[in-house]
């Protein structure tokens, strides 16, 4: 696909150009919670919250523009031939993942909450609360509104010619990307950028560039509409928001500790074989694992996310041998922050056997695997990397006027209350943190804090 994004930037004229031109433009995980909160869930009322991990204001676009693409998102519904598509289509190797009357609400009672949104001493508040149903589906659909509104901001500063050598510069960047992970063997990366990329059609650009030139190495995009419209994998699971809620629903430390099982019982009621990947790390992922009964270890992975994955991925496979399952039938998903340089070192970590002396810094491209040197194939588990911000917002260094305005920020939605309670969310990370101190530390108390680190958030 052939975008001329300078001049469509430049000559940017419409009243109104959509960011959420479809209620499908959303990872594929939403898709399957909010099948899963439909059925489990449908009456418990919740709060989401937008947060700006990185500090200071977003004040480069006025409140009235931010109304406008959340009152266009809220006015649209899921067209026929989405349906039709969520009805038929095959994914994980299976027809029927959605239920018919699921689909039937979707496509005729679905609707966003309202929301709440004000400027306070230069910055946005913004709030979605209603029933779980309502208000789950804004996260991505409001990350991804506010982070392109950014864009086109900054875009508004720059001419034609500026413009040409920000997407020239960008298309090259990426494209070294590619290259350096072209002939990487048994390569499985999957696109997770929709919720902070820098615009619907850079992010669909991208796509199409690592479909047709990683090969079989792409596995596809997490973005339904994305993958609906290139008959590409739709791609995910689930995220920290059940376990979230879940936990606050809880009436003592007993059932708190217990909810981040529950959360597995539940799932795999509705879900099952690739579906099937837990995300440890909500309350800490070594307390996980020590508490974990025995038959979490028949999951089919984990995905790692805020924990060094390194550490992390030789955790599980030390708990998997231990529960006397082959780690090399598992899988491990990394999502965090990571960049081509990750991605090859931890293919080159977990894909295989390095040489003594080899560290996985030492793997830049593809041509590296190829060296019985420096690595030889034999998995010790299976690997795929969820690239994120960095594959569809890696915009650092490319504007022509010096400003870091491009640069990617950590703009996150996350449950802030149910049903009255605050929501709090641990992680493997002492700056991910999220909730009110005192209940942040009541948790701490209940779930502990062994392989807690603190590390700086990046994206």
């Amino acid at each position: 696909m052939i975008v001329n994004f300078a001049e469509r930037a430049h000559n940017h004229n419409w009243e109104l150009d959509p960011v959420t031109r479809s209620l499908l433009d959303t990872d594929f995980y939403k898709l399957l919670m909010l099948q899963f909160i439909w059925k489990n869930y449908p009456k418990t009322r919740v709060q989401f919250t937008v947060y700006n991990r990185s500090g200071g204001p977003i004040d480069t676009f006025h409140i009235e523009e931010l109304t406008a693409q959340l009152e266009h998102a809220r006015s649209r519904r899921f067209r026929r031939s989405e349906i039709v598509w969520l009805a038929g289509n095959t994914f994980y190797g299976r027809q029927g993942i959605f239920e018919p009357a699921f689909l039937e609400w979707l496509e005729n009672d679905f609707r966003l909450s309202d929301y709440e949104v004000s400027v306070r001493d230069g910055r946005f508040h913004l709030s979605f609360d209603g029933m779980w149903t309502e208000t789950t589906m804004w996260e991505l659909y409001s990350l991804s509104i506010i982070n392109e509104l950014r864009t086109r901001a900054n875009m508004k500063r720059l001419s034609e010619f500026q413009l040409d050598i920000l997407y020239a510069k960008a298309k090259t960047k990426l494209w070294s990307k590619i290259e350096r992970l072209r002939s990487v063997p048994n390569l499985s990366v999957a696109d997770f950028g929709t919720r902070r990329r820098h615009s619907f059609l850079w992010q669909e650009y991208v796509v199409g560039a690592m479909a047709a030139n990683l090969g079989s190495g792409f596995i596809g995009t997490s973005n339904a509409f994305l993958a609906h419209k290139h008959d590409l994998e739709a791609i995910g699971t689930n995220a920290h928001e059940i376990p979230m809620v879940l936990a606050a629903l809880a009436n003592n430390n007993e059932e708190l500790k217990a909810s981040q099982y529950k959360v597995l019982e539940l799932w795999q009621q509705t879900y099952s074989g690739a579906l099937k990947i837990m995300l440890p790390d909500t309350f800490g992922t070594t307390q996980f694992f020590a508490n974990a009964p025995d038959w979490i270890a028949d999951w089919t992975g984990q995905r790692i996310d805020s924990k060094d994955p390194y550490i992390a991925g030789d955790e599980y496979i030390a708990w998997l041998e231990r529960h006397r399952r082959d780690p090399r039938e598992k899988l491990i998903i990394v999502s965090d922050a990571l960049d081509v340089e990750d991605i090859l070192g931890l293919h080159a970590y977990f894909g295989g056997a390095m040489a003594s002396g080899v560290i996985a810094a030492d793997f830049h491209s593809g041509a590296d695997f190829d060296d019985p040197q420096k690595w030889t194939p034999g998995r010790r588990i299976r690997f795929s990397a969820g690239w994120g911000t960095l594959l569809t917002n890696d915009f650092r260094g490319c504007d022509p006027s010096g400003s870091g305005g491009f640069a990617p920020i950590s703009l996150i939605g996350k449950v802030s209350s149910v049903e009255g309670r605050p929501a709090v969310k641990l992680s493997d990370n002492y700056a991910k943190a999220l909730g009110p101190p005192a209940e942040v530390e009541r948790y701490r108390e209940v779930f502990g804090t062994a392989g807690v680190s603190e590390v700086p958030v990046i994206t």
